[in-house]
């Protein structure tokens, strides 16, 4: 196969709001991959509006989504459900089609809390058209700490049981008959997560085999709970696994992968994943995760003052390693650069995320409204990025190559 052409870039864009795409029923979109065509129909349509988001079609699936995707994350922690509503309707009315959550919602995790943010959910979406809403949600991976999830007390594991059993769940929380995009929230086997990045011998473990767990996910599709399934906080092994499996057994294909990918977080993805999940390989759509690190990119940790009352203070530890000194450092030269080009650090941040393309959706979360304008109002600058902003980037990025990982 020959190499391909960054001028595919924007290949996978299939509509602006302005275009006569949107409100069509029914549209037919080509999907290329490993040197084959095939035909989707019934793509849902994006909704008309005029914030000029883009819509994307998400890997194999008929789902084309919003550039932006909501995050829900920290709603039954930082969030009232007033507040929540009032994001939801925001995001809604102003182009975002998609809205993220997880069975393990809100965090940081707790028993007491787990489940608020779907119920939050819940009674905004019984106002909504539900056909225009793309509800995607998780299962919890392997967990020994979070064993409240699960009726039977015992240690959480991605097998049909526990999928069954968190689909089931889920609906009934969210308030509605089925699960536009289910992800495995983690892996079932050992892999380093959530900021460690070696690779430790002596925490691999034995895991639920990833053929089971396709079979356990074509079930819960069989059945019209799900429609789509994919996965998060995955490897280029995994994705490729998945893949190699969906196709040789005739089993669902993922068709998502949410990852963290900011400005302080680009190596994992950018060395190697992205030769896997692009179309023409495996064709997995990216869901970037944290594209502010944690809120940190906006600047605002670099003022303690300012930042007393944001998450990573509210939560000691929480995503620490944003707050570690190299990763400040690095956020601190960023800053600097959109300083110099008249861009907002929220603009400089997400402005790179969404013009990478490789980007289907970023996921964005917000404590307030205003943050949640501010975000979604960085979408509407230059697009994309000049090139004397992306060679700044470049320049900050050769000297400090994700420092949340490296300090």
């Amino acid at each position: 196969m020959n190499a391909p052409s960054l001028s595919w870039s924007r290949s996978n864009v299939v509509a602006s709001p302005s275009s006569s795409f949107a409100g069509s029923a029914n549209v037919n979109v080509n999907v290329q991959r490993s040197g084959f065509s095939r035909v989707r129909a019934g793509v849902a349509s994006p909704p008309a509006t005029t914030t000029g988001l883009q819509y994307k079609k998400l890997g194999d699936s008929d789902l084309v989504i919003s550039e932006i995707t909501l995050g829900t994350m920290t709603w039954g922690n930082q969030n009232t459900e007033k507040e929540a509503h009032e994001q939801l309707s925001y995001a809604f009315d102003n182009g975002i089609n998609i809205f993220d959550s997880a069975e393990a919602y809100p965090i940081p995790m707790t028993a007491e809390t787990q489940g608020t943010t779907d119920r939050y959910i819940s009674t905004w979406l019984k106002t909504m058209p539900r056909d225009k809403v793309i509800v995607a949600t998780k299962v919890a991976g392997y967990s020994e700490r979070s064993k409240y999830l699960r009726d039977s007390g015992e240690t959480v594991r991605v097998n049909e049981a526990n999928i069954t059993e968190s689909v089931e769940k889920s609906l009934k929380r969210l308030g509605t008959d089925h699960i536009d995009l289910l992800q495995i929230h983690w892996p079932d086997r050992y892999v380093p997560l959530f900021g460690e990045r070696v690779y430790d011998l002596n925490s691999v473990r034995e895991s639920v085999p990833i053929v089971e767990q396709l079979q356990a996910l074509k079930k819960v599709i069989d059945q019209g709970k799900v429609r789509y399934v994919g996965v998060s906080n995955e490897t280029s092994w995994g994705v490729m696994e998945f893949t190699r499996l969906s196709e040789q057994m005739s089993l669902p294909k993922i068709v998502s992968i949410q990852n963290n990918y900011s400005l302080i977080n680009r190596m994992a993805y950018e060395v190697d994943l992205v030769e896997v999940c692009m179309p023409q390989n495996c064709n997995v759509g990216l869901l970037a995760y944290s594209p502010l690190a944690g809120g940190s990119l906006s600047g605002k940790y670099l003022d303690a003052e300012k930042s007393a009352k944001s998450r990573l203070n509210l939560f000691p530890g929480y995503m620490a390693r944003y707050n570690k000194s190299l990763a400040k450092e690095a956020i601190g030269k960023y800053v600097e650069v959109a300083k110099k080009h008249g861009l907002s650090p929220v603009e400089l941040a997400l402005g790179f995320c969404r013009d990478q393309w490789f980007v289907t959706s970023s996921i964005i979360g917000a404590t307030s409204l205003e943050q949640l304008k501010e975000n979604m109002d960085a979408y509407a600058t230059t697009r994309p990025l000049p090139e004397e902003v992306r060679a700044d980037i470049d320049a900050v990025f050769r000297r400090y190559r994700d420092p949340a990982f490296t300090s």
